[in-house]
């Protein structure tokens, strides 16, 4: 009898081990397909930078999907599509820009687009001359549709809010490098230039406008003509004290840079008697004052520049004959004819006629 029992209770025991030994070994099968399917790397990034992906507002699942598939960004898209299903990212889309890293696993990319965890961009302006051109490079960059920025530069009850209109909406803007989200929409990024626009316009800045007699909006306008008028740093404050001083007796400003601004051909290097005919309120050479709005974005230093205006009894300038880009400057309209003659006869000498 005892040894019937021994036997009995070691093919027991046998039969629990080989029980536990299945058991664990599902159990390990189910952890590792749990692995596999939540933290294995499930991205194919290829050689090179780690790509972006772009998700617009109001994207569905399908788009996003698309957006991975049609790259081969995503290596087993069952898997991919099951762990986003069991973590409800269909009902969790954030729209935005994001970086795929590599060897990421179903959980981290799907914790990451789920959790709108984007990476923010450099937006760069500078050498913009109209609002077409500034709706058309933040749109090209940003999700912000490019007419719809158009139409919010153009009306003005929006601007008004800035203390702008559509005439000089482009003063809301500085030439700087911004970081932003790439989601942001066409209010969004003018709220932010409103803010940037604020922080710049300092008090002590402010101060500098109003000893020129002239409005933050004015200096920006009149910076805007001198940096098309000159390359040379160190010649703005002289350029702009000569604007000034013309403003001061209400002549005419008759600078060249506002004409082409109004006859919209950038391409024109020598400025004829006849583009001084264009009926525009940007043609300084038949109105006074001011044109209405910026020509351009002056840059942050010529803004300062044009703010700390040189003070002489300069009323005229023309651009130096021996073509350095740098200018000769007068007091006496003769003596200025005397330098523009020379000037134009080097131009003539090159061929430059138009």
């Amino acid at each position: 009898m005892g040894k019937k029992k021994t036997k009995k209770s070691t093919f027991l025991r046998k039969v629990i081990i080989s029980f536990l030994i299945i058991v664990l070994g599902i159990g390990g099968v189910s952890v590792w397909q749990f692995y596999r399917l939540t933290y294995k790397n499930n991205v194919h990034i290829g050689e090179g930078e780690n790509p972006y992906i772009y998700i617009r507002t109001g994207s569905s699942f399908d788009h996003v999907k698309q957006a991975l598939y049609d790259r081969d960004i995503i290596i087993d898209q069952v898997t991919f599509e099951w762990f986003a299903e069991l973590r409800d990212y269909k009902h969790n889309i954030k729209p935005g820009r994001y970086k795929i890293e590599g060897k990421m696993g179903n959980k981290e990319l799907l914790d990451m687009l789920r959790a709108g965890l984007q990476t923010p961009l450099n937006i760069v302006l500078n050498k913009i001359r109209t609002k077409e051109d500034l709706a058309s490079q933040v749109g090209n960059q940003l999700e912000a549709d490019s007419l719809e920025l158009l139409k919010l530069l153009n009306s003005n009850s929006f601007m008004h809010d800035y203390g702008l209109n559509a005439e000089n909406a482009m003063a809301l803007f500085l030439p700087n490098t911004y970081e932003f989200y790439w989601n942001t929409d066409a209010r969004g990024f003018l709220e932010r230039m409103g803010k940037e626009r604020e922080r710049f316009w300092t008090d002590e800045r402010k101060v500098k406008a109003k000893a020129a007699q002239l409005s933050p909006v004015e200096i920006t306008v009149l910076a805007s003509i001198v940096e098309k008028e000159t390359n040379v740093r160190s010649e703005q404050p002289t350029v702009a004290g000569v604007y000034i001083n013309r403003l001061n007796k209400g002549m005419l400003l008759q600078a060249d840079p506002t004409l082409i601004f109004a006859i919209g051909d950038f391409t024109i290097k020598r400025v004829l008697n006849k583009h001084k005919e264009v009926n525009s309120p940007y043609n300084t050479y038949k109105f006074k004052g001011l044109p209405p709005g910026p020509i351009c974005l002056p840059d942050i230093k010529t803004i300062d520049n044009t703010l700390n205006y040189q003070k002489h009894d300069y009323l005229y300038f023309c651009a130096n004959s021996d073509m350095s880009g740098t200018h000769v400057f007068a007091k006496s309209y003769s003596q200025h004819l005397v330098n523009a003659r020379r000037f134009q006869r080097e131009l003539n000498k090159r061929n430059i006629y138009r």
